[in-house]
């Protein structure tokens, strides 16, 4: 992605006011003043191309008009140059009289109206309407069939059975919290489908961190998921009837793979876990953490990997149900519909340890950190002696999470006012009320699920960590602007899912290494901070960019699950 920066001015003409200033004003997303620079040098007007090009062939005609060596034929040429250029001329000016002034086609309210061609404004809660439609999703088309397309890609493989047998029985555990579960499943119905094998419903693995104890059938509605994909993958509820030792998987060497790398390309699996799964009949994978390539597998299996995730994996009725009363409760907190964005805050304690950042505190607070690190990650940790450095320079490549303040202070530097109701989806935060005061005193209107919602309406929800976290990704799917604060799942899936309906929804991806120079430069006024902020983030809000060698498939499905529109 290309990064803009505007040249900076001069020290001495930088404004120094206080951002806290700044809450009744209205200022834009993108300034309409930059300048460019013209080297001087000079120009021919168009009257002077016009006028030379004429003479030129004014004096040609002459010319050959009374020297006897041009023959009739020459004259006949020009005759027709001339005739051409003219019709040029014309073709091209009514052709930009009629793009100026025809409509193009638009929606608005799900009806397909003509529109007049009028400049966009820059919009604080939307994408510009022009950049946004040229793409549409399409993972839910099958060209050809999608298997006849995978066989075609494995045809020197001779051990693919027949399409309507199976090669055997694929079990995993999908581990960590709810969105690397999410990531597991899909891979793993694209690794069954490699290997034409019957996928046993997924398991969701208790997180060390987590302690959650929750199945796949108290997440996601399990009818729709294996109906869904019937013409894709064969999927069972249970393990079948006849292999009695279910303890056995997960336990034997004999019924697990193990040595997967990460990222793995389709082939591997071919060559060396299917003649596994032909010989024992059932077989586990383990682990199955991004156990499965990008740029490597056939095309038609990442737009499978899109198809489960945007249209097969659907949240229970009663957690989509739940998602959007709350949804509908953030559009009316002012009394009339209003507009809201939804804040992924990590800063959590295990967050902040594990980044190994530098982070604003009292000499208790930092002694605290380094022994809770210390205990976590002793390997990492060692003696202490190397993370100051260490500290510094991820800070430098925006590799720390942002803080609460310093959110705070970007969003408000992009031209978000004080007014903005804000959904914050985060654990407790490292620090607690004084680490979050900052960002409460510029946006007020912060509110939580636990303070959209009572106690009662929330208590279903809270037998299992995972229906929290689902209904914090489906409140921040479904909002007008989303901002990530620190990568990960959660946030990937998110941009993903919101790029895939139509890159119109703003997906903010602070730029963290930009701004910690900011941050960091004591000489930087407002005035030149805003600019900069508002000029850097132009390109990072969600907006259809080209994938690339090794690209992030849940981020970005432009390419294998979006066509031309």
């Amino acid at each position: 992605m290309v990064e803009l920066r505007h040249p900076s001015s001069s020290l001495g003409s930088r404004v120094a006011s206080s951002p806290m200033k700044r809450d009744e004003d209205t200022s834009p997303l993108i300034h309409d003043h930059f300048s460019q620079h013209v080297e001087d040098h000079p120009r021919h007007s168009s009257r002077d191309r016009e006028r030379s090009f004429w003479w030129q062939t004014y004096s040609f005609s002459s010319f050959s008009k009374d020297d006897p060596r041009f023959s009739q034929r020459g004259s006949r040429i020009s005759l027709f140059l001339l005739l051409f250029v003219a019709i040029a001329g014309l073709i091209s000016i009514f052709s930009i009289l009629h793009r100026l002034n025809s409509p193009y086609l638009c929606k608005k309210d799900g009806i397909v109206l003509h529109c007049p061609r009028v400049k966009e404004k820059p919009s604080l809660w939307e994408n510009p309407f022009s950049a946004t439609t040229s793409w549409k999703p399409c993972a839910e088309r099958r060209e050809g069939g999608i298997s006849a397309k995978v066989s075609h890609y494995f045809e020197h493989c001779a051990d693919l059975p027949p399409e309507n047998e199976t090669s055997g029985y694929l079990f995993i555990h999908a581990e960590g919290g709810l969105n690397q579960q999410r990531i597991a499943i899909c891979n793993a119905v694209a690794v069954a489908k490699i290997m034409n094998a019957t996928l046993v419903l997924p398991v969701l693995k208790q997180d060390q961190i987590w302690k959650d104890q929750t199945k796949f059938e108290d997440i996601f509605d399990v009818d729709h998921f294996i109906n869904y994909l019937k013409d894709d993958v064969r999927i069972v509820r249970d393990i079948p009837e006849w292999f009695t030792d279910k303890s056995e998987l997960f336990t034997s060497i004999r019924r697990t793979v193990k040595n997967i790398p990460k990222y793995a390309p389709a082939q591997f699996y071919i060559d060396n876990v299917l003649p596994r799964i032909k010989e024992k009949k059932i077989m586990s994978l383990k682990p199955f953490v991004d156990r499965l390539g990008y740029d490597n597998v056939p095309p038609e299996i990442n737009r499978l990997r899109c198809r489960v995730n945007y249209h097969a994996l659907k949240f229970l009725p009663e957690i989509e149900q739940m998602s959007d009363l709350l949804v509908s409760r953030m559009r009316n907190r002012t009394g009339s519909p209003n507009p809201y964005m939804a804040l992924h805050l990590r800063f959590e304690k295990g967050m902040v340890g594990l980044s190994f950042c530098d982070f604003v505190g009292t000499r208790e607070e930092k002694a605290r950190m380094a022994e809770y690190r210390q205990k976590e990650w002793p390997r990492r940790y060692k003696n202490g002696t190397h993370l100051w450095q260490l500290a510094l320079q991820k800070r430098k490549e925006g590799r720390c999470p942002l803080e609460p303040g310093e959110v705070a202070v970007i969003l408000r530097a992009m031209g978000y006012p004080k007014e903005t109701q804000i959904y914050v989806a985060s654990g407790q935060v490292y620090g607690g009320q004084n680490r979050m005061a900052p960002l409460r005193n510029m946006f007020p209107n912060l509110v939580t699920k636990e303070e959209l919602a009572s106690k009662e309406e929330l208590a279903a929800f809270r037998k299992h960590v995972t229906s929290l976290a689902a209904l914090d990704f489906l409140v921040c799917l479904k909002s007008d602007v989303f901002v990530m604060t620190h990568g990960g799942n959660f946030a990937k899936l998110i941009i993903g899912a919101r790029r895939y309906v139509g890159h119109l929804q703003k997906s903010i991806k602070p730029d963290k290494g930009l701004m910690s120079k900011s941050f960091g430069d004591p000489y930087m006024g407002w005035a030149n901070f805003v600019e900069d902020v508002v000029i850097t983030h132009q390109t990072r809000t969600g907006l259809p960019e080209e994938t690339f060698p090794n690209y992030d498939l849940w981020e970005n499905p432009l390419t294998p699950c979006m066509c031309k529109a």
